[in-house]
């Protein structure tokens, strides 16, 4: 699997350079340090996955992020940054990413994710999504989602569950169900909460009312 890594700090690219191609899946093709250089280094590499920072200098992440998106033919888009508020997983969701990662996602984590994004799966960090949970404005009584409360039982259940970060195998295994009917739960949610990808869906459920 071959790999662009765009961050505006040296030491980073190399570390992250240094844990893909130590697992013997990946191939980090170039390291650009800001978003025009990784627009750039995508259109020559052809990468199959960037990793993207979002806080850069001149051009940044999400801007890059859209720009990779539309190229024809696109690679797969990670966003990774310290996540310092909720709304940079939006934007670069909004942008076309298909996963957010933390910059301080354990290396034993890193590459799995990175081959599952690569792979087609939408992937948010443990580390992300508890951040995300953290952040919520603490309330006396929270408000239930409209949305949410009227979908059927079931599909509340595999909801939680993949706020949790659990894959559909996992899922079904915890609600004694096949794969097949678990990813046809998904399927119906992000219709009906109007999410394009997995990691949405994880968004939309921990997100405030």
């Amino acid at each position: 699997m071959r790999v662009v890594v765009v961050d505006d700090e040296p030491m980073v690219c190399d570390f992250l350079r240094v844990i893909l191609t130590s697992s013997g899946q990946v191939t980090v093709d170039a390291v650009a340090h800001d978003g025009a250089e990784g627009l750039a280094a995508t259109q020559q590499h052809r990468p199959d996955l960037v990793l993207m920072d979002l806080r850069m200098p001149h051009v940044d992440g999400i801007t890059a992020t859209a720009r990779i998106r539309a190229l024809p033919d696109p690679p797969v888009v990670v966003a990774m940054t310290t996540l310092d508020t909720d709304q940079h997983v939006r934007d670069a969701l909004d942008a076309g990413a298909s996963g957010f990662l933390l910059k301080t996602t354990p290396p034993n984590q890193l590459v799995p994710l990175v081959v599952a994004a690569a792979t087609g799966a939408s992937v948010l960090s443990e580390q992300a999504l508890q951040r995300l949970r953290d952040q919520r404005p603490a309330e006396p009584e929270r408000v239930p989602d409209p949305e949410i409360q009227a979908l059927p039982e079931r599909e509340r259940q595999v909801l939680a569950l993949v706020a949790e970060g659990l894959s559909n195998a996992d899922i079904a295994a915890r609600l004694y169900l096949s794969e097949g009917t678990v990813k046809g739960h998904v399927s119906r949610l992000m219709t009906a909460l109007g999410c394009e990808n997995r990691t949405q869906l994880a968004l939309r459920a921990v997100r405030p009312t």
